[in-house]
């Protein structure tokens, strides 16, 4: 089967708000165009199969999760984004390069968050992957692990 994309998209220039108001204050506007072209030029894909986060304005670099190593996800939809129609996918992941992967600004119109659930759910059965919970090392016996 061959990886399809799903969505592709970036984040919503809001949040360049307070930069972009600080530049009409203090700030030098080259500074404000900079600001523009990140959030412009950082693409998040989700495919069939990935995550792909490519970010960069000269150099260009490609983050890639494969999908059954996402553990959880946290929608948030602070107050000015909420006015604004906007929302940030938190995904927690059990990848050690990138353990928290953050998709910020995005319309809430999109459901995102249910298109990357269902994709985890098909790419863990596909590739009949589990994931366990393991508790941290607290010993319930009281004696620190001490061997008797």
């Amino acid at each position: 089967m061959s990886e399809q994309t799903l969505w592709s998209g970036t984040s919503s220039q809001w949040k360049n708000f307070g930069p972009f108001l600080a530049c009409l204050l203090l700030v030098p506007i080259p500074w404000a165009i900079y600001r523009w072209l990140v959030v412009k030029t950082t693409t998040y894909t989700l495919t069939t199969e990935r995550l792909l986060t490519a970010r960069g304005v000269l150099n260009r670099t490609t983050d890639s999760l494969e999908l059954y190593r996402v553990r959880d996800f946290e929608v948030s939809e602070p107050f000015l984004q909420r006015m604004l129609g906007l929302k940030t996918v938190a995904l927690v992941t059990g990848d050690s390069t990138s353990p928290r992967i953050l998709i910020d600004y995005i319309p809430a119109s999109l459901a995102l968050q249910d298109k990357i659930r269902a994709q985890v759910e098909e790419c863990r059965m596909r590739k009949r992957v589990r994931t366990v919970d393991v508790e941290d090392g607290a010993d319930s016996s009281g004696d620190g692990g001490a061997l008797s």
